[in-house]
């Protein structure tokens, strides 16, 4: 049995096709295997291929051991929070948000230590207006361009301690307590600079999963997209009661933007 096209409007339809056509899409995340950098309490990938094509089967499969926060991924608030939302509970109506983009990439070209301050966020909304409610925020520092170096992304000085970037308390709390975002996300493996992970402290992502945003981990191309008028989509399987999982990110801007 055959069906018709619709005869009717298809405004959603017209939409996505005007998308196609007007907007660059561009993909924020690395594709994860064994042996990336990651956190360095957590054990590496294993993958085996059970099943291969190549070789004769009828098809071909892969088996994956690996740790929620992996590559590219979605921390939840239960991550950090005992009884917080899960992967599963966090609504796909934000899964699809107003991407905002803080560069402050220059300072970090000679200071792996910088973190944003209060004057990039005034400098930031001074040339787009407030950062919108509900948004998604993005802290751009151009680490991702270390990838897949492990001890690039730790740079470790003699004495074991980390220089790497990450978010600031007095930015966080206004993102949270002022503009309202619903998430962040950051290029490196924390969302707490290296000088504090060094120390054991990572209560600024504390702070963050407390306040029941969530946040994405170890983005990639942020220097491909405007600091304003873009969307991100934000995707990732569903377990239920899920404290992380790799996600898929990408951004729809307008082409020459």
């Amino acid at each position: 049995m055959t069906t018709s096209p619709p005869s009717g409007p298809t405004p959603l339809w017209d939409l996505q096709r005007r998308l196609l056509e007007d907007c660059e899409y561009t993909d924020l995340t690395h594709a994860f295997h064994p042996g990336q950098p990651h956190f360095p309490a957590f054990p590496d990938e294993e993958r085996a291929q059970i099943f291969d094509a190549a070789a004769g089967d009828g098809f071909s499969v892969h088996q994956y051991r690996i740790v929620g926060q992996w590559g590219t991924h979605v921390d939840p608030p239960s991550h950090f929070v005992a009884g917080a939302r899960t992967l599963d509970e966090i609504p796909v109506t934000q899964m699809m948000l107003p991407l905002v983009v803080l560069d402050i990439s220059g300072r970090v070209r000679d200071d792996p230590d910088t973190v944003p301050t209060m004057v990039d966020v005034r400098a930031w909304e001074s040339r787009n207006g407030p950062v919108p409610a509900k948004s998604f925020v993005a802290l751009r520092t151009d680490w991702s361009r270390r990838w897949p170096d492990a001890e690039a992304m730790a740079n470790l000085d003699d004495a074991g301690d980390s220089h790497a970037p990450g978010w600031s308390r007095e930015v966080l709390e206004y993102l949270v307590e002022t503009a309202d975002v619903s998430a962040v996300g950051h290029e490196g493996t924390d969302t707490d600079p290296g000088s504090a992970t060094s120390e054991g402290d990572y209560g600024l992502e504390l702070y963050l999963l407390q306040h029941d945003r969530w946040q994405i981990e170890l983005m990639t191309h942020l220097d491909r997209v405007p600091e304003a008028g873009a969307l991100v989509v934000a995707t990732w399987p569903k377990p239920l009661g899920g404290s992380g999982f790799p996600a898929r990110v990408f951004a729809l801007h307008q082409r020459g933007d």
